[in-house]
């Protein structure tokens, strides 16, 4: 968000909140709005708001500056520092003294400098706060215990890059990035035989997010990403991919879990009656009838009712879902074999057991 505005040498505050409108009239990012809200909090003329003749030159990652173009032939334009600096010596102006200073000191503070420039004079700096949201390092931290490296992507300068990461803590950072370097990135980590997810909200992430295996677009970006998405979050909240891992975590558990115990259940559940099934036919079968079941008929009517009692009890289980605890695969792995594993060969015994008991106390079977 546009946070402030640093005039050259020589250009007033009002000039330079006149120019730095103009070059953003055709800037629709959330950027280039800031700029226009921070301009009405300065004292905001309707006249400088007038896009008529105008013709908007847009953002894109290989340019990395914007502006307007004026019917009067002035050409406005605001844009990353080395970018404005090499426009400039290109225009035949020259770069004010003490600007890459103040550039760097807006960095080194977290933020992005943009330049703007008319023709070839430049009026002053737009300094652009990245915030990171409240909580944002605990949310890394937690993708880090799910296994998931994170590896921010961003078109900032080295300086302003680094800070932002550290303040937030990401794993890794790309900085000047454009869309084959993001690109780059993902088929390097697809390579590896790793699943990528992408988040991003310009056009210039939409590649990215088509090529990576979950794209989430932010609500708040620009259509092109969005159409690029697997997803789109209404939140705009980039580390909303935490949740979108815990859910299909969660699903695949829950798969896993009740498939476990079915089969554990099975098996468990034929070895224990059919050994009483054939007892009184093969007498050699008497020895593997480990759970004492009381006769063939008892064994097979204990089986049916433990099944229409298991089943349903298994339904608010696959409602609800295995809850996901970040930790490791191996051991996530341990936790569920032991639980619905172990678990899915001990009930049917018990439960059997208990069942032919019953029965033949109350002499049905």
């Amino acid at each position: 968000m546009a946070s402030a505005l640093i005039p050259a040498i020589g250009i007033s505050q009002e000039e330079l909140n006149q120019y730095d409108v103009y070059a953003s009239l055709h800037d629709e990012t959330p950027e280039g709005r800031s700029v226009l809200e921070l301009a009405r909090k300065n004292g905001l003329p309707e006249k400088w708001l007038d896009k008529n003749g105008t013709e908007g030159i847009e953002f894109t990652a290989e340019t990395r500056l914007s502006g307007t173009d004026f019917p009067d032939g002035k050409r406005v334009r605001k844009g990353a520092v080395d970018t404005i600096m090499k426009y400039i010596v290109q225009e035949g102006g020259k770069v004010p003294i003490g600007l890459k200073d103040t550039c760097d000191e807006v960095a080194k503070k977290g933020g992005t400098p943009l330049v703007v420039t008319e023709g070839c004079r430049i009026l002053g700096t737009i300094y652009l706060k990245d915030t990171v949201k409240p909580g944002m390092k605990e949310r890394f931290d937690e993708l880090r215990k799910m296994g998931i490296k994170t590896i921010m992507c961003t078109g900032d300068n080295p300086l302003t890059a680094e800070t932002i990461a550290k303040e937030a803590g990401v794993d890794d950072f790309i900085a000047e990035a454009k869309p084959e370097d993001k690109i780059s990135v993902i088929k390097r980590e697809q390579a590896d035989g790793k699943l990528v997810a992408m988040t991003g909200d310009g056009t210039n992430d939409a590649p990215a997010l088509a090529q990576a295996d979950v794209g989430l677009a932010m609500n708040t970006g620009t259509n092109a990403a969005k159409e690029a998405a697997n997803m789109v979050d209404l939140d705009s909240d980039p580390t909303k991919i935490i949740e979108v891992v815990a859910i299909g975590k969660q699903l695949l558990m829950t798969r896993g879990a009740l498939t476990t115990f079915s089969i554990a259940n099975d098996v468990a559940k034929y070895f224990a009656i059919i050994p009483a099934m054939f007892m009184h036919a093969i007498p050699q079968m008497e020895a593997l009838n480990i759970m004492g079941l009381a006769t063939p008929q008892s064994s097979i009517l204990s089986a049916l009712i433990f099944n229409a009692i298991i089943i349903p009890l298994l339904i608010p289980l696959a409602m609800k879902g295995v809850k996901y605890v970040p930790m490791s695969a191996s051991r996530l792995l341990t936790r569920n074999l032991f639980l619905y594993g172990l678990g899915g060969v001990l009930v049917p015994f018990l439960g059997i057991k208990l069942i032919d008991l019953l029965l033949v106390v109350l002499k049905v079977a």
